[in-house]
């Protein structure tokens, strides 16, 4: 019973958005079109990257706020341990670093000396100045002290490897102890607050529901017999009822490939004029920049588009409004 109850409801609302752009379309001058909507703005969730206790909430539902501004803040004090511990085990190994240097310096020392007294031996040698056990010995410790030198050089490079990996650790700690503090990705106003100072929250939680006010937009329906004259590009006008002598200049930002209100079976041409295609206009930017304080979301009115660019518009939706 309730789903045919909400079945019901559906194809009520269907058919009245239907019969009233209908009526709309009707009553347009040759050459335009209009359909009945809503104004809508681009919503933006402000998330949490990383799961924790919300800490800080700087703004409030209506503030206006810009790119970069913080708006609110994570708890942080287990990563800004982790970040000295981390910092501390970076400096270790700087100083790991200096002792593997300073031992492959005195290893490259002692093998300039026994490379010395080997080639000396082995001078003697051939002047039969000194005994083959003193070359033998001059001879071993030479190979001794360059075997030291590649050690000492591989620690050292091992030491520098050490370093590379506190250093990245260091880095990503960081990263994630600034992804804590939550700033605005774009200009914009602050429709909702979704989180309350206190509350733990899982990686990806929302906190604030942002509205780019500059990307303003209505949506209409039209049938393909008309959506299908509109080139994207083309000027359009939205008539808002609050303000129904100020329309605002519009284009034509899309038109959707995909019917909505679709007969079943469509097979005569009464049935493919029933079809119903989504079209948005879009106010400029540089318009709503200019009236930013007045933009508001949710205002009921009419867009009218203009299906031939050599028709002029009429009177009553000329524009007041300069972009």
């Amino acid at each position: 019973m309730r789903k045919g109850l909400v079945l019901a409801a559906l194809v009520v609302a269907a058919l009245a958005v239907w019969l009233g752009q209908h009526w709309l379309l009707k009553g347009s001058p040759e050459g335009f079109a209009s359909g009945n909507g809503r104004i809508e703005a681009v919503e933006l969730d402000v998330a949490s990257k990383y799961g924790g206790r919300l800490d800080q909430l700087l703004v409030n539902e209506g503030d206006f706020v810009t790119k970069g501004q913080i708006l609110a803040r994570m708890d942080s004090a287990t990563l800004e341990a982790q970040l000295r511990q981390a910092q501390a085990k970076a400096r270790q190994a700087g100083d790991n670093l200096l002792s593997a240097q300073a031992q492959v310096e005195q290893a490259q020392s002692q093998l300039n000396l026994a490379e010395l007294q080997y080639k000396r031996a082995k001078e003697l040698l051939a002047k039969k100045l000194v005994a083959r056990a003193q070359y033998d010995e001059a001879e071993s410790g030479f190979q001794v002290a360059k075997a030291n030198v590649t050690a000492a050089k591989a620690r050292a490079v091992a030491a520098k490897g050490a370093i590379d990996e506190a250093e990245a650790g260091v880095d990503s700690l960081q990263s994630q102890l600034d992804e804590t503090v939550l700033r605005a990705p774009r200009d914009g106003r602050i429709q909702y607050r979704l989180a309350n100072v206190g509350e733990v929250l899982g990686a990806g939680g929302r906190v604030l529901t942002l509205l780019d006010l500059t990307d303003v937009t209505m949506s209409i329906f039209l049938p393909q017999t008309l959506a299908g004259k509109l080139a994207l590009g083309s000027e359009a006008r939205i008539v808002l009822d609050v303000i129904p002598d100020k329309p605002i200049p519009a284009t034509v930002s899309f038109v959707a490939s995909d019917a909505q209100f679709t007969p079943k079976q469509v097979e005569t041409q009464d049935e493919r004029e029933k079809l119903m295609f989504r079209v948005k206009v879009r106010i400029p930017k540089a318009l709503l920049e200019a009236h930013i304080q007045q933009v508001k979301t949710g205002l009921p009115g009419v867009a009218w588009v203009r299906l031939d660019a050599t028709k002029p518009w009429p009177a009553n939706l000329e524009t007041p409004f300069k972009s």
